[in-house]
């Protein structure tokens, strides 16, 4: 199971220049492809006299999806040049695009594929590279008479709270690390029954306690 992946943590930009041509590569952490989109076109806007906006794309924790666009270049000489870099630096949940500027002078295949190649190995240099844990989602709903319990199970086991809500009834969405799921959900069980774990793989949940993944 992956459960966690490499990003980049903000967005960041290089350059490389060959011959007069100019390529300027932002990256941007993003999480959907929409996003990458909403950020192409405000680069477009921004660098309309620009020749070329070539970009690629890799999304997902197991970076599954992706997408590389030439946008005019030759056939193969710039996003997968740049997909290529963002595979190098082993990232996923990244987006960069390569604004050129034609400096007046071809630069042919292998030109381009190193320009575009070395302006995107710039931005990810110059980016903070990070670690992101994929985390499942549960919300605990409970009658209040269970709450110490619950409460002093979610505190012993660390468990990540991102929500409360005590009104009618006690609410709590916690997060647990993927590939701990299981035995983090066996643990909480047996504290709040007060039993050992391999008593608490027999049992249910406690009446007046409902755990859903969200």
């Amino acid at each position: 199971m992956t459960d966690h992946y490499r990003t980049i943590s903000a967005a960041s930009t290089g350059e490389f220049k060959d011959r007069g041509s100019k390529f300027i590569a932002y990256a941007w952490p993003v999480r959907s492809e929409e996003e990458a989109m909403a950020h192409l076109e405000a680069l477009r806007k921004e660098h309309f006299k620009a020749r070329h906006h070539c970009f690629a794309w890799r999304l997902g924790a197991d970076g599954a999806r992706f997408r590389a666009n030439d946008d005019g270049e030759p056939s193969g000489t710039a996003g997968r040049p740049i997909l290529g870099q963002i595979d190098s630096f082993g990232l996923t949940e990244v987006f960069v695009v390569v604004v050129r500027y034609f400096g007046g002078t071809l630069l042919g295949t292998s030109g381009l594929i190193n320009a575009y190649r070395e302006a995107t190995a710039e931005a990810l240099r110059a980016a903070e590279v990070v670690e992101k844990i994929v985390k499942d989602t549960f919300t605990l709903d409970f009658d209040y008479a269970l709450m110490p319990d619950i409460m002093n199970a979610v505190k012993k086991l660390d468990l990540d709270v991102s929500r409360q809500d005590f009104s009618d009834r006690g609410l709590m969405e916690i997060n647990i690390r993927q590939s701990e799921v299981a035995d983090a959900l066996l643990k909480m069980k047996a504290l709040i029954w007060k039993v050992s774990t391999e008593e608490a793989a027999t049992l249910d949940w406690p009446a007046g306690l409902s755990v859903e993944q969200v």
